[in-house]
């Protein structure tokens, strides 16, 4: 049996980050996440009522921190060097992609606790995407984007790029610039 043993809400998150990337929600238990932790079951219990509630706790915790950091990027550059800026950091956390999937696999009939997580998290979801759709607004005031693309899209396509595998094993470095360029100036050859 798991000795019993304090944690910090920050070792937990991370146990539970890792727990959810590797196996997904489907599969995550207290008792996996437990044996990681080497704690018992019931430590966690004392906390959480059931997995629902961690998991939403979690996520509010990682979008909190991405949404922190985004926050502190710097904006006043002009439109390419904030899209660079921003593209790197998608990068940088790049489990956000997956992690915003989780937030739809939880079951919208839960406990108070697990709903108003919900509602603050669709709220957080959306304010990440007026702040990148205003990014967006500013390339097309700048010309840099067409005007006639929808801006749907423009995020859709940017934020999708972090899914895509990198099955080659290039440089994330080299992986990075890439997408950038792509994004930023297409794939075709300009004379």
């Amino acid at each position: 049996m798991a000795r019993e043993r304090k944690f910090t809400d920050d070792e937990l998150f991370k146990a539970t980050k890792s727990l959810l990337i590797e196996e997904g929600y489907d599969a995550f238990t207290f008792s996996k996440l437990a044996s990681i932790m080497e704690v018992s079951r019931g430590s966690i219990y004392k906390y959480y009522e059931n997995k629902d509630e961690l998991i939403s706790e979690f996520l509010m915790y990682e979008m909190n921190v991405f949404l922190k950091g985004f926050n502190e990027l710097d904006k006043s550059g002009d439109f390419q060097t904030q899209f660079y800026l921003v593209i790197d950091f998608i990068f940088q956390h790049s489990e956000i992609h997956q992690i915003l999937e989780i937030i739809n696999q939880i079951p919208k009939k839960s406990s108070n606790r697990v709903s108003s997580n919900q509602t603050q998290l669709n709220t957080y979801h959306t304010d990440m995407y007026k702040q990148f759709q205003s990014l967006i607004e500013q390339g097309k005031k700048e010309r840099v984007i067409k005007s006639h693309l929808s801006d749907a899209i423009i995020l859709g396509m940017t934020f999708q790029t972090i899914a895509i595998p990198n099955h080659f094993g290039i440089p994330q470095d080299e992986w990075v610039a890439s997408i950038r360029e792509i994004l930023s100036e297409g794939m075709f050859q300009r004379e």
